[in-house]
């Protein structure tokens, strides 16, 4: 599995938890379960961010970890 395959997994889990507490939070569930997921979803975007985004060089991390 490469680091793009991981990425983009990554980004689907962190709609899916935002989209999952946004129900969650309809339903009326445990407000605590709720913001605990959009703050797991938000930890996740910063890893992808953290990966992908270029630094003062312009290569982002996620280039440097591929031949």
């Amino acid at each position: 599995m490469t680091l793009d395959t991981v990425l983009s997994i990554l980004v689907l889990a962190a709609i899916a938890l935002v989209i999952g507490a946004a129900a969650l939070w309809r339903r009326g569930g445990q407000a605590k379960q709720v913001w605990l997921m959009l703050l797991l979803a938000a930890v996740v975007a910063g890893n992808v961010l953290i990966w992908t985004v270029p630094d003062s060089t312009g290569k982002a991390p996620v280039s440097r970890g591929q031949p």
